[in-house]
């Protein structure tokens, strides 16, 4: 815990703001906390949700609904520590002011102190879950400890379903949610018991992998990239080899069909610049095998049009990177396709996928009836102009650190919320 000179904790509004799990939305329904809230969320942010939940609150409960667990993707939840009862939380991801002072690096895998998961990232699902609360069905969250191995994260998720008694169930995962779904119902498969789960929808679901998380551990990731230019500490090099790189879910996260590239064997990575662990890469290579296949269940919703990795080589010591907009920004189209699923296609970014109104509706009907008519089946890549960037070109584009004091309220929220964000290098130079 970072502490001032007097030994008193370090608070910021982050940590204020991280309350345990149903009282954000009960502040939302009765207007209470209005002022920090708009403080915290913005304006319109603070205006859609509690429009949402109170929509959610006058909705009656459908006993024939399967009760949806929702599912956030990697780095989707919060992570720190609750402090002693009347105390505001330790909350270290996704704390901004933390993040400045240089603590990501307790975010490492294997650090002293362990840390508590503390409930989704609300930017990015709250307002999904109380769409879906307002259709009519009971919605859990399940935070859970991303940097964690998809194996064990899907065997604690089986064991939570198991002791649900609520009858039927449905699968919800945004991104690497898809992914732990899949390995919660590995742990089913020959039981009974498991018809209980009736729908499994992914949300942008890497299941092909994704090239981002070679970015991650090769340092030019957006996201990587980008808290490491508001790190005082820490460059975007040492957070991937320090931090993102001892998570063992970023390294399930790689593509197994890289063209001739086996991105499970150390030999495949350039020499110079930052290096994966290899016990990792060996231990990550057999996840595939170990996943529930698609059946009559599975949906995918998958994100297209948007400047997105779509192809990698190696070349000159360093990764070179295709960029088209056959993807989402993150998973491309191609990847999140799911072989026997009945897979759904709009133009939308990754991130955005579950904030879409549009996208929420179509879950209704997924959920209510196994399939909808509001997003198209076909995929038609329209892969518009390639561009083409290295590790090197993409680290020079970072280089420049960001004085986060020096930003206004309006300037935070939005850099939070384009971690993202394709950088300028991703479209094609004019010609």
């Amino acid at each position: 815990m970072t502490r001032r000179s007097s030994g008193t904790p370090e608070i910021s509004v982050h940590d204020r703001m991280c309350w345990p799990a149903g009282e954000l939305e009960r502040a939302l329904r009765s207007g209470t906390h209005r002022r920090e809230l708009v403080a915290y969320l913005g304006e319109s942010e603070y205006a859609l949700l509690r429009s949402l939940e109170r929509a959610g609150a006058r909705a009656r409960r459908r006993a024939s609904f399967p009760t949806v667990y929702l599912l956030p993707g990697i780095m989707g939840s919060q992570l720190g520590h609750w402090r002693d009862h009347g105390q505001a939380a330790d909350l270290l991801w996704l704390d901004p002011s933390d993040i400045v002072r240089g603590r990501l690096a307790e975010l490492r895998w294997g650090a002293d102190k362990a840390l508590e998961t503390l409930g989704g990232i609300v930017y990015s699902y709250l307002a999904l879950k109380l769409r879906l609360q307002a259709a009519g069905f009971e919605v859990v969250l399940h935070d859970y400890d991303w940097r964690q191995d998809l194996r064990i994260l899907g065997a604690q998720l089986a064991a939570r379903l198991r002791a649900d008694t609520s009858g039927q169930l449905a699968l919800v995962g945004h991104s690497m949610g898809g992914l732990l779904a899949r390995a919660a119902l590995a742990h089913w498969e020959g039981d009974p018991d498991g018809a209980r789960i009736t729908r499994v929808i992914g949300l942008g679901t890497p299941h092909g992998g994704s090239i981002a998380a070679v970015q991650t551990l090769r340092a030019t990731y957006p996201v990587v990239c980008r808290l490491a230019a508001i790190d005082r500490k820490h460059n975007a090099e040492e957070l991937s080899r320090k931090v993102f790189g001892t998570f063992k879910s970023v390294y399930q996260l790689l593509p197994a069909d890289s063209g001739t590239l086996d991105l499970f064997d150390p030999r495949s990575w350039p020499q110079r610049g930052v290096r994966p662990d290899a016990a990792l890469l060996a231990a990550a290579r057999a996840l595939g095998a170990q996943l529930a296949p698609a059946d009559a269940r599975f949906a995918s919703i998958i994100g297209t049009g948007q400047r997105t990795v779509t192809g990698i080589e190696r070349r000159g010591g360093q990764f070179h990177y295709e960029i088209s907009a056959a993807g989402d920004g993150t998973v491309a189209a191609v990847r999140a396709t799911l072989p026997g699923a009945r897979n759904y296609y709009l133009r939308c970014e990754h991130g955005e996928l579950p904030r879409s109104e549009l996208v929420s509706r179509a879950l209704v009907d997924l959920l209510r009836a196994g399939r909808t008519r509001r997003l198209a089946q076909q995929l038609i890549l329209s892969r518009g102009r390639y561009a083409y960037v290295s590790d090197a070109g993409l680290r020079r584009s970072f280089a420049r650190k960001i004085d986060w004091h020096s930003l206004r309220t309006a300037e935070r929220r939005r850099y939070f919320a384009r971690l993202n964000a394709p950088p300028p290098l991703y479209w094609p130079s004019p010609r």
